[in-house]
């Protein structure tokens, strides 16, 4: 009798304790961006728009894709593994240009700037002679 009253008592605090843990994504592999195929993006993220940029002389074109838990709570933890496999693909972070969850990302002439929240990200290519 013990036993079940001390295992319902633990019970609650299972629950709270499992509510706290953060929620992860999964990246299931990687495909080419719909703006530029030369930027990975993980297979199973969700295509949510493509944006085109009239009133900004300094953003070119754009992709905002959907994936659960991608920023961890509330947008505040890069997914370090896309992170990488940015790097392995030639992208270089401009750490100096970065902007809170905003990411500046070049290879060869191209910059992207990389907005990670907590359940979407953003790809803006940026023109090549934009002032960021």
């Amino acid at each position: 009798m013990k036993k079940i009253l001390l295992t319902l008592c633990m019970l609650p605090l299972l629950i709270w304790v499992q509510g706290c843990t953060p929620a992860t994504y999964e990246i299931e592999g990687y495909t080419g961006s719909s703006i530029n195929s030369d930027i990975p993006v993980p297979t199973n993220a969700k295509l949510i728009e493509n944006i085109t940029y009239s009133d900004d002389l300094n953003l070119k074109k754009g992709a905002k894709y959907e994936l659960k838990h991608i920023g961890g709570e509330q947008g505040l933890y890069p997914p370090m593994d896309y992170f990488q496999k940015l790097a392995d693909t030639g992208w270089v972070e401009l750490e100096e240009k970065r902007m809170g969850n905003v990411h500046f990302l070049k290879k060869e002439n191209t910059v992207i700037a990389i907005e990670i929240q907590e359940n979407t990200f953003q790809i803006i290519e940026m023109m090549e002679d934009a002032a960021f």
